[in-house]
């Protein structure tokens, strides 16, 4: 009975406040949710939104999505972070095309032989989508399930994870699977906030036993803590006499895979050799920039930029592996947010130490 009364005070609350307009709601395909759901992994709604309709723009449908270039795909993530998550989608777009004549998959087994598409993301694709009973378990399905059932231990343990997959299992409804699944992740993005919950207006207080015992603040548990270890690395900004940066395209796979960024170097002793090994000349004295941290799920990155004006040979630069940059050139690039951050202070004022 309190199975029951989850799905139907749950559906209740949607059909007043759910979100029933968002951009990858309208028009609703297989591939629309497809893409949203992968942009939606690890970031927010509102931050997503832009993107979605600027990509769906660029690539109306998955064959325009999987004929087009990594670089014109990486470019308009360029922002959104874990970049994996964009060469996956291209890839996956290609394998679509090529084995299903650009026909979405619509079988779980199907998905989830496909890249970067996990349980939860393939569940929500065929249950938003195509309507079919499927569970999803995102972060915020983990949240309010580990508070409705008071499960404890941290959601990224093994045994809590088969645990949160069998509540899933049992509150999810064979009918209005779709408006069901859609109600939990707009449940947890806004009252069963990780933070300051607002559980006098949740629909499922009555039975919530986080809320019951006034422990909703000790639900979800934390993961255990576990300090980052720290890396530095010196950002070699090289301009030309035309106010151009030079930039380095990263190894498809590794940190920033396909990506366009600087050069990078360990030590700041090793710029001449970097400039003689390139056929570069330095213009004058090197000047470092104001350095900064970016933390990656697995480390901290401690960056120093430094900038060199040089005077470019006559040899010209391989263009697959590296290109002079210009902002005014309109050039679709895909980078890292620190590079696109770095180029426009180059373009603008800069804090020098």
């Amino acid at each position: 009975m309190q199975i029951k009364r989850f799905q139907q005070n749950l559906l209740i609350w949607f059909d007043q406040h759910g979100r029933k307009d968002l951009p990858w709601q309208l028009n609703k395909s297989g591939y629309s949710v497809w893409v949203s759901e992968v942009m939606l992994q690890q970031t927010q709604v509102n931050t997503v939104i832009p993107y979605f309709l600027r990509f769906i723009a660029q690539f109306p449908t998955l064959e325009a999505l999987a004929t087009a270039s990594q670089e014109d795909v990486l470019h308009l993530w360029t922002g959104l972070g874990y970049y994996a998550r964009a060469r996956n989608l291209h890839k996956t777009a290609q394998i679509i095309l090529a084995n299903w004549q650009g026909h979405f998959p619509d079988s779980l087994a199907q998905l989830l032989e496909l890249p970067g598409v996990g349980r939860s993301t393939a569940a929500a694709i065929l249950s938003l989508s195509a309507g079919q009973q499927h569970a999803i378990l995102d972060g915020n399905v983990k949240r309010i399930l580990s508070r409705f059932f008071k499960i404890e231990g941290w959601s990224g343990d093994l045994a809590v994870i088969k645990q949160l997959w069998q509540f899933a299992e049992q509150v999810t409804p064979k009918q209005r699977c779709a408006d069901f699944n859609q109600a939990l992740m707009d449940l947890g993005s806004s009252l069963c906030s990780r933070s300051k919950p607002q559980c006098g207006l949740c629909p499922l207080q009555g039975d919530c036993r986080a809320f019951q015992a006034g422990q909703t603040a000790q639900y979800p548990k934390s993961k255990p803590k576990k300090s980052l270890p720290e890396r530095e690395s010196y950002f070699l900004m090289l301009s030309n006499a035309s106010q151009e940066i030079l930039l380095e395209k990263r190894p498809a796979k590794g940190l920033w895979g396909g990506l366009w960024a600087f050069p990078q170097l360990t030590v700041l002793d090793e710029i001449a050799l970097w400039l003689d090994n390139h056929h570069l000349q330095a213009a004058e004295q090197s000047t470092l920039w104001q350095p900064f941290r970016h933390t990656f799920t697995h480390f901290h990155l401690q960056i120093k930029p430094v900038h060199v004006a040089v005077i470019q040979s006559y040899r010209d630069f391989d263009p697959k592996q590296y290109c002079w940059y210009r902002h005014d050139k309109n050039m679709a690039l895909g980078m890292p947010t620190p590079v696109v951050s770095l180029l426009q202070q180059f373009n603008g004022k800069v804090d020098l130490i």
